[in-house]
């Protein structure tokens, strides 16, 4: 299932999907006797260190692979080989800070710190731990839906490139001596006009009444139905460095209509016992749920150009009406923490 996207779009935005369903952690040895960023017993050598822009940043590798894929394919576009001899050398080190690998990568450290604190939380508020407890895969197995024992996150993001154009009615930038300087001011200002409209649903809802399209209010009314509401904000949103581009991501939980009973002084929502669950359904509301399991591990994404008008002031002390061109992609997804 693809989220309604233009026509255009269709043949490139395909081949991007059947990308993003790729495994993006990948191991040179043989699948049977070693795991992609397998987990060891100690700390330390649990840990990925990364570099996100010159900032170091060490990650669990339990962690790691709980991520989306969508992110993950951020974090490692070209994917990501752990051999079994690094593996063992990671192990055998007596000196770590010296040894040990780092992963140079293209993304924002305080988007990766949003999401795994998200994760944390609504692990937490699930488990009542920040550590899941080991249930038998027998058990799971007879489960009508993993939505009944494992915590559901929809994942949105939103990747936007904007264009700022002129109206040739106004002074052209060029006819003064510091026009690069403008043109920048120029990008930054409407930039920042961007980065302040934290709406989720504003420029979608814009494009609906503008083509009248019925799949994407449905889109709309479907997320807002299993979690989002129509006035949410952006969790994060940044510009991206030397680009005239924005990155969005929302977090929300997964209204399931599964509702377990209280066990104890525990505070948590997830059920204690798996093969002992009570659970109170709302049928129609996990119907809803059970569509966006098609999102599972198989991001979808939307493609749509987005038009506004703004009155600028820049430094030169001209107004200027500036027609802002928005390309946004929104990568659809939704997660289910890991069953170890």
């Amino acid at each position: 299932m693809k989220l309604p996207q233009n026509s255009t779009n269709n043949q490139q935005q395909q081949q991007t999907n059947e990308k993003m369903t790729e495994s993006v952690v990948t191991s040179v040895a043989d699948p049977s006797t070693i795991t992609p960023l397998q987990l060891n017993n100690t700390g330390a050598q649990n840990l990925i260190h990364l570099e996100l822009r010159t900032r170091p940043f060490s990650i669990d590798r339990e962690a790691l692979m709980e991520l989306p894929e969508s992110i993950l394919l951020c974090l490692f576009p070209n994917g990501v080989v752990l051999s079994q001899k690094q593996q063992q050398q990671q192990q055998q080190t007596h000196h770590e800070e010296e040894q040990r690998e780092v992963y140079y990568v293209d993304f924002d450290a305080a988007c990766l710190s949003f999401i795994l604190s998200f994760y944390t939380q609504a692990r937490l508020s699930y488990y009542g731990t920040e550590i899941r407890p080991l249930e038998p895969v027998q058990v799971q197995s007879h489960l009508p839906s993993p939505l009944f024992y494992r915590q559901a996150i929809i994942v949105l993001r939103e990747e936007l490139e904007y264009f700022a154009i002129p109206s040739q009615s106004d002074p052209p930038l060029s006819a003064t001596d510091n026009s690069l300087d403008l043109t920048l001011e120029l990008k930054q200002s409407c930039g920042q006009i961007l980065i302040d409209q934290l709406n989720i649903f504003t420029a979608l809802q814009r494009n609906v009444k503008r083509e009248n399209n019925v799949a994407e209010q449905h889109l709309i009314d479907m997320l807002c139905m299993s979690g989002f509401t129509r006035d949410d904000t952006w969790g994060y949103r940044s510009a991206e460095p030397h680009r005239c581009s924005i990155t969005s991501l929302a977090l929300v939980l997964l209204k399931t209509g599964i509702t377990h009973p209280p066990q104890g002084t525990v505070e948590m929502t997830g059920p204690a016992n798996l093969a002992r669950m009570n659970p109170q359904v709302d049928s129609p509301q996990l119907t809803t749920a059970q569509k966006l399991l098609l999102f599972w591990r198989k991001p979808a994404r939307k493609c749509w150009w987005d038009a506004t008008t703004v009155d600028l002031t820049l430094s030169d002390q001209h107004p200027r009406q500036i027609k802002l061109w928005a390309r946004r992609v929104w990568t659809l997804e939704l997660s289910l923490f890991r069953v170890i």
